[in-house]
């Protein structure tokens, strides 16, 4: 834990102190920003507040006493509940504003972990509660250097198991021998193996109509004959394997087979393409001028493409969400649609862009890139999709 760091957050943001709570580790953040065990047996409620002065202030059930003892500060034990809501009181005296892993209305629901019950507690104490998720973008969303270099690691070999994926989809097809969608997802997954790479689901390989639906996932019981005439989506998502905090890379490309795409193929991917563009611009710029920029910003970038386009109805997901050492992290995501994201985009940290369109019974098209900010400049980590693959 970094105790520091963590003060000078709350000062900055003239917030009085950070509590975090957990009962059977119902918030995984409060583990990882604490340096907790995360594997550790939790069957009590423990606390634990950060002021943005002073020594931390702990209470934990006098059965698992031990729980916070690796975070510093005073410590207070209890066993009834009402001795719980007495050292509640206590280790939030002096405190007005208090920031928890909750998010009003829900808006933020990827840092609402604190149930309704709790919240309550603590206002009924007489404490404003206030949503942590900016602080917790600082501490789950922003990268190292080193880190950074492990998403562009990742990235170069991805992007070769990605390039011998329509190598081999071609060679297969032009021979005569055909595949079918999960035979080149474990392709793909051997492939990433070789490469020293590492993938907790995935990858999706979507032929046909199946590319209408924008978290298919190929099975061996449900696995499409990949053949001439398809369309044909790949998204795939990969991190260094073994190395701890290393950072996702994440891809979705489309592409035709034995034919050339049709007009409305044409049209459809130029228009989703635009749209990527025109997020990825707006962030640059942003950068550039050296203004703050806010998730729901980017997304809106995106959307305004594809609503002038005619297509708004069939945009049915955020434009992008936070790359970190989670797939889907804890740091600002490009979305005006499934929430009012008001999350800043942080300097150094990583994100998709990532809009698609989707026919239910025809056809899907997404593009999907990465980026990463940088105090000055934010750009793209890799390869952008201008055109349908030809296979």
């Amino acid at each position: 834990m970094d105790l520091e760091r963590i003060q000078g957050a709350l000062r900055e943001a003239h917030i009085d102190g950070w509590l975090f709570y957990d009962h059977h580790h119902r918030d995984p953040i409060a583990y990882r920003i604490l340096g907790l065990d995360q594997h550790s047996f939790v069957s009590r409620r423990w606390f634990c507040f950060i002021p943005a002065h002073g020594e931390p202030r702990k209470l934990v059930h006098r059965i698992e006493s031990g729980k916070l003892d690796t975070v510093p500060g005073a410590k207070r034990e209890y066993s009834s509940w009402q001795e719980l809501e007495a050292g509640l009181a206590s280790m939030l005296g002096g405190a007005n504003t208090v920031a928890m892993q909750y998010s009003p209305r829900n808006a933020i629901m990827y840092v609402s972990m604190v149930d309704a019950g709790t919240v309550e507690l603590v206002r009924a104490l007489g404490k404003q509660v206030v949503s942590s998720a900016d602080l917790v973008s600082q501490f789950e969303a922003v990268l190292t250097e080193a880190q950074i270099e492990t998403h562009f690691m990742a990235g170069e070999r991805l992007d070769r198991v990605l390039d011998a994926t329509w190598r081999r989809l071609h060679d297969l097809i032009r021979s005569g021998e055909g595949t079918d969608e999960f035979a080149t997802v474990q392709f793909m997954l051997e492939g990433m193996r070789r490469e020293g790479l590492w993938t907790d689901h995935g990858p999706n390989v979507s032929a046909g109509p199946n590319s209408a639906d924008s978290h298919y996932e190929p099975a061996p019981e449900r696995s499409r004959r990949i053949a001439a005439g398809d369309f044909l989506l790949i998204d795939c998502w990969a991190k260094l394997a073994g190395e701890e905090g290393s950072v996702w890379y994440d891809i979705t490309w489309t592409g035709v087979i034995g034919r050339e795409p049709t007009g409305r193929e044409r049209q459809i991917f130029n228009l989703v393409r635009d749209a990527r563009d025109a997020a990825v611009a707006r962030v640059e710029a942003a950068y550039t001028a050296g203004q703050p920029i806010a998730g729901w910003e980017a997304d809106d970038a995106a959307r305004q493409v594809i609503n002038a386009g005619g297509f708004g109805p069939f945009f049915t997901h955020r434009t992008g969400h936070n790359i970190a050492v989670e797939l889907h992290g804890n740091g600002a995501h490009l979305d005006n649609l499934e929430t009012h994201d008001e999350r800043l985009l942080l300097p150094n940290t990583c994100f998709s862009v990532e809009p698609g369109l989707y026919f239910p019974g025809e056809f899907g098209v997404r593009s999907e890139v990465n980026m990463i900010t940088r105090p000055g400049r934010a750009a793209v980590t890799g390869p952008r999709q201008t055109e349908l693959v030809r296979i």
